[in-house]
């Protein structure tokens, strides 16, 4: 890598309890199943095996994106890496979905009226009632932030509106330094960062599907100019994996 370009590697987290169950998570703090820990290990090797390093690493407050960095980190040896941790990667706030079943609301609702929920950009879903057990407000994790940035649902409108900012005024500034960056957060969070990074529009970036578990590399000029992104890993198993995801939302016979 050049003085001119700058590198940046974002991997989503793997497979969660929730995710197991087709489930909408949301800021719900589960964990990472078995083979989302066995995702999270295959990319840290395949980060290893091609060579990367990195200086300093950022992620979300919740549990199944930590531990995928975790793991990822072991793998390189580089478990003595600078972490930073920040509700602003969070995943998107799913409000009163969070916990339904995707399939079984698909069923009852619609596929079509799911991925509106799901994927649309600025129709947010439905809002969690001030103090239900859901409520970030009430929750230890977020007793640092104040109450009106906290949300009762949000829309990747919404979600692209905390994480773009972050990484604008934190994880540039870095880039722009010369550090290595890897970042691990959430299928919506990092789509927050593509749509920015690749200039794609709210109609593109409701098609992008994430893979869990893949490093994905960037390569950009001083601007932010995208030079080269490409996934690290096998090319027919990642594709089989973006199917997948964008596969949940549908109906189940």
């Amino acid at each position: 890598m050049s003085d001119d370009t700058m590198q940046l590697v974002i991997i989503r987290h793997g497979q969660s309890e929730w995710n197991k169950l087709n489930l909408f998570t949301g800021w719900t703090d589960v964990d990472l199943t078995q083979e989302g820990r066995a995702e999270a290990a295959a990319g840290g090797r395949a980060l290893a095996e091609a060579g990367f390093d990195f200086d300093v690493c950022y992620t979300s407050r919740l549990k199944r994106a930590i531990h995928t960095l975790d793991i990822v980190l072991a793998e390189m040896d580089r478990e003595w890496l600078p972490v930073v941790k920040t509700w602003k990667l969070n995943e998107r706030h799913y409000g009163a979905l969070q916990g339904l079943n995707k399939a079984d609301a698909a069923a009852e609702h619609g596929e079509e009226q799911v991925l509106v929920w799901r994927r649309s950009f600025d129709v947010r879903p439905p809002a969690l009632e001030p103090g239900d057990e859901r409520d970030p407000h009430a929750q230890d994790m977020y007793r640092d932030v104040p109450a009106d940035e906290l949300p009762y649902t949000e829309c990747l409108k919404d979600c692209i509106a905390r994480a773009w900012p972050y990484f604008e005024e934190v994880i540039r500034p870095q880039m722009l330094a010369g550090k290595r960056v890897l970042i691990a957060a959430h299928g919506n969070s990092l789509r927050s960062l593509v749509m920015k990074l690749e200039g794609l529009t709210p109609e593109q970036i409701l098609k992008v599907n994430i893979p869990t578990g893949v490093p994905l590399v960037y390569t950009f000029d001083r601007d932010l100019n995208v030079l080269d992104k490409h996934y690290i890993g096998d090319a027919d198993a990642i594709a089989a994996k973006i199917d997948a995801v964008a596969d949940q939302g549908k109906a189940r016979g």
